[in-house]
């Protein structure tokens, strides 16, 4: 698990992906996955929630693992998120990287009903 050396890197390529209607209660979401032997670190720029329908609570992990396998850290807990608002729980100024063999998932926990949608902005650096 060798993270690359960000100074001197080959390549850094924007990317944003996102995962919607996140509606099961306490059904961990991998939102970003950083396999073990990918060669790249990922710096996450932007992590953004959405209360769709009903407000919800929204929990976002940093696992030490692929795909929201392992133990976690939060990086919010409970977060409640108000019906058709969004929540920055991540952002430029406070970014962070997920190194190899390493994940962001997300769960949701309901209050009263809805989903949550979540869109992150992120580089791929190699």
């Amino acid at each position: 698990m060798a993270a690359p050396n960000i100074v001197n890197v080959n390549t850094i390529t924007g990317v944003t992906t996102f995962k919607s209607g996140i509606g099961t209660d306490r059904a961990i979401t991998t939102v970003i996955s950083n396999a073990a032997a990918s060669g790249k670190v990922l710096k996450i720029n932007s992590l953004v929630a959405a209360g769709v329908g009903a407000t919800c609570g929204v929990t976002v992990k940093l696992f030490n693992q692929a795909a929201g396998a392992g133990s976690s850290v939060g990086i919010a807990y409970t977060v409640s998120v108000p019906m058709f608002s969004s929540l920055v729980l991540i952002s430029k100024e406070n970014s962070i990287y997920v190194q190899e063999d390493q994940s962001i998932a997300a769960f949701k926990q309901s209050f009263t009903g809805g989903d949550i949608d979540i869109i992150c902005s992120y580089e791929e650096i190699s």
